[in-house]
Parts: C-alpha cells; structure tokens; sequence
C-alpha cells in the first residue's frame, strides 16, 4: 500500500526555463543532487541518478517544457521500491521574482516516506542555491558533458 503523495516546495530565483534544465540535463542535475546522472529527456527516455550511492533509476513521462516534468522513480535491486514504481511531478510555477518549484512524489511505500521527506527538502533546497550562483559544493562545479551523437540525453558524473 503506498502512502499519501508527498508534497514539497521551494523558490528559486530564476526563470521557469531556467529551472526546468536542471531535471533534464545531468551536468545540471548533478550540480545539486547526485554523483552521476544519465538523463533522456524524451517521454520513455531514461531517467538515472546516482545519490550517496544508491541508484535512483525511473523513465520520463511527461515533458512540457517550462511548466512540468513528470518522471518514476525507484531504487535498483530493491524490492520495496523498484525501478519505476513510484512518481514524481514536478511543476514550475512562475512567480514575481522567481519561479516556485513545486514536487509531487506519489507511490512511495510508507516507511520510505519520511526518508524521502527530509531528501526532496535537502536536495531542493541546494538547487535553489546552485541555481542562484550560490556553490553548493565547490568540489562538484563544472562536472559532466554530452554523450556522443547529439541525441536529447546527457550523463554526468560529479
């Protein structure tokens, strides 16, 4: 049985489209949360990110470029959350000064909530930072490029 949506926010100051990037390219995403990204931003495309070590792995659904992101979400080799059981929505809505970054992650098994809780706040938070121009770990700036062929996916590593 999966728990109620979990439901969190944060504003970032900067243009939805602006945002937005940061979920769909990997030397974006892994500026904030993450060690390595592979990302296909496309609807089916692949959606994987290393964060402390586990293996975060799900598909893109939805892409509605600046407003929504929609992609699963689960752990690989983990039966309580496989690999695309769960959901995330993710909505940029534009603001006076800025952009407010609203996440929706429903399916989640209940003892996996509060967990997953306490991540969204932390890594959400750090994307504001980062998408500020405020470093969030100096150590991890400039990480990643392009894979080859010019396709619409990118992998990073920090």
């Amino acid at each position: 049985m999966a728990a109620e949506p979990l439901t969190t926010s944060v504003f970032v100051e900067a243009e939805p489209h602006e945002v937005y990037e940061y979920f769909t390219r990997a030397e974006a995403m892994v500026r904030w949360m993450g060690e390595y990204a592979l990302l296909d931003a496309r609807p089916g495309g692949e959606f994987a990110v290393d964060i402390e070590g586990t293996p975060v792995r799900g598909r893109y659904q939805t892409l509605d470029p600046p407003d929504r992101i929609v992609f699963s979400w689960g752990f690989a080799g983990s039966d309580e959350l496989p690999p695309g059981s769960s959901t995330v929505e993710v909505r940029f809505v534009r603001e006076a000064t800025g952009t407010r970054v609203d996440v929706v992650h429903s399916g989640l098994p209940p003892a996996r909530t509060p967990t997953h809780a306490a991540g969204w706040r932390r890594y959400l938070d750090r994307l504001a930072l980062e998408v500020s121009g405020s470093s969030v770990d100096p150590g991890r700036a400039g990480a990643g490029q392009d894979d080859e062929g010019g396709r619409n996916s990118s992998s990073a590593r920090a």
